[in-house]
């Protein structure tokens, strides 16, 4: 089969974690007989660099034109300390998500046995943990009006959703709870927002269609703590933008890293695959990022390019290669290896994978 993929490496420790999932696609690619094309794009910060703005035409009709796409990081320190720029990294990653309209992000939190005592939270508490974070991409008080007095005394960002876009996204979620443990916790914040309000109204509409599917409501408070003290309760965990993007960091601590957490961006055609990271530029250009959120995400671009096997031999030697201590510093920081060495060991572990059970299933 062959694949035409955009790669956007963006900035920071982006390149790198990038790198190492390439690396991965090019063995999965020798292994099963694939064909996977990169088309690489600038983005965030280097594209500002060089074009003079984050997200230029080319690298949008790229994009567009491809069968998916691989996203690494964006952010620099330049632009977070000055807040009188008016072109910014990150517009060129939302610019993206709406003009691609990739309105459903996912995000699944999943909990490794081996990595239990890495979370600085109880171990009783996150043993098997396994949901996902279902977060709206393209609306929100992210994409609403905002602005700033001339005097810089007063500022606004307005936050608005209607019938429309809340209810693609939960659509999503309701089907993707069918076929889990049918339970789906919208996170709002209700008794303020009339926004929220709309989402609970959607909602509970939909579910009527989905009748099977438990439904649930958390105030945003009150589940950020209920992710801490509690992630078991949840299964498909459905917000809007910012909680969204607040949650899912929060989430990290429960399974030990930043670095270790994927995520898919779906739209109309073509999705967008990343880690959740950022950036963090103060380990830019060290060979000590994390690659495994990068590389988890890949399998998620397979799984939906209906590559199962290949989806699942990547869950697969992430897991061994946690099992076995193949891992950054961002995990343990007296005993690690370099980004570079656990691509390495896992590309390794790919062309070498020979099943071993007639029950394995990769």
């Amino acid at each position: 089969m062959e694949k035409n993929i955009a790669v956007l490496s963006g900035d920071g420790i982006g390149p790198e974690v990038i790198n190492q999932s390439l690396k991965i696609l090019d063995a999965i690619g020798k292994k099963y007989n694939h064909n996977f094309i990169y088309h690489k794009c600038l983005i965030g910060g280097i594209s500002i660099k060089k074009t003079g703005i984050p997200l230029t035409k080319d690298t949008l009709d790229t994009c567009l034109g491809c069968d998916s796409i691989l996203f690494g990081a964006i952010g620099d320190p330049k632009y977070d300390n000055n807040t009188n720029l008016k072109i910014r990294p990150e517009q060129g990653l939302l610019k993206l998500r709406k003009k691609m309209g990739l309105y459903c992000n996912i995000r699944p939190i999943k909990v490794y046995k081996y990595l239990l005592k890495k979370s600085p939270i109880k171990k009783a508490y996150i043993e098997n943990v396994d949901f996902i974070i279902y977060r709206e991409l393209t609306n929100g008080i992210y994409f609403g009006k905002k602005g700033i007095s001339k005097n810089r005394n007063k500022a606004y960002d307005i936050c608005n959703y209607n019938k429309k876009t809340i209810s693609r996204i939960a659509i999503r979620a309701f089907k993707a709870a069918l076929k889990r443990k049918k339970k789906v916790t919208l996170v709002d914040k209700a008794n303020v927002l009339a926004t929220s309000r709309l989402w609970r109204e959607t909602l509970k509409e939909i579910n009527l269609k989905f009748k099977e599917v438990q439904l649930d409501y958390l105030f945003i408070d009150n589940a950020s703590m209920q992710m801490i003290i509690n992630p078991k309760q949840f299964d498909i965990l459905l917000t809007e933008n910012m909680f969204g993007d607040i949650l899912s960091d929060e989430a990290s601590a429960i399974v030990g890293s930043l670095g270790l957490l994927p995520s898919s961006s779906i739209g109309k055609k073509t999705s967008i695959y990343e880690p959740i990271h950022g950036s963090y530029p103060k380990a830019a250009v060290k060979n000590i990022a994390n690659p495994l959120g990068s590389i988890l995400s890949v399998s998620m671009m397979l799984k939906d390019f209906k590559m199962n096997k290949e989806s699942l031999l990547i869950n697969k030697i992430v897991k061994n290669s946690i099992k076995n201590g193949i891992f950054t510093k961002d995990i343990n920081s007296k005993k690690f290896f370099s980004t570079k060495k656990v691509g390495d060991f896992l590309v390794n572990y790919i062309l070498k994978y020979k099943k071993k059970h007639t029950n394995d299933n990769i």
